[in-house]
């Protein structure tokens, strides 16, 4: 298993978590991203920059990402090609997709894509709460135990 990450929208407090979670499980953990910032030094976590533009990283995760992998992305559409491929994916706030709520969420991210196209402010989502991190990391936890009760 490796952890995959679009780094960019990742919130900072999450990209701690997940340091400290590879570290911890000694599981490779890669971020990748078109905007620079600082990874901590370790055989484990990795950085790839990839050109701005849309969809780029998004493309490296989906084209790379193998099965069993994990994916932390809060973007849907990554989330379910991500699934499609045999890959985990978690959202910052903790929630794993799987088939059935990612075609809800598609259905629902359409939706407010039609309201917004219309004129509608349909706002976006609430700041990340002290709640949402704990979600994720126990989230995390439990598919990384799961994992390592596989290997």
């Amino acid at each position: 298993m490796k952890i995959w990450v679009d780094a960019d929208a990742c919130p900072v407090v999450i990209k701690e978590v997940l340091y400290k979670a590879a570290e911890r499980t000694q599981v490779q953990l890669i971020l990748v991203a078109n905007t620079f910032f600082r990874v901590p030094r370790s055989p484990l976590i990795h950085f790839i920059h990839v050109r701005k533009g849309l969809d780029i990283a998004d493309n490296e995760i989906a084209n790379k990402v193998e099965q069993n992998d994990l994916v932390i992305t809060a973007d849907i559409p990554l989330a379910a090609r991500v699934v499609e491929r045999g890959g985990l994916a978690l959202n910052p706030r903790g929630e794993v997709y799987t088939e059935d709520s990612i075609r809800e969420r598609l259905s629902t991210r359409d939706f407010l894509d039609d309201l917004r196209a219309s004129g509608v402010q349909t706002g976006g989502p609430s700041a990340l709460s002290t709640r949402d991190k704990q979600a994720f990391a126990n989230s995390l936890d439990q598919i990384l135990t799961k994992y390592k009760n596989k290997a």
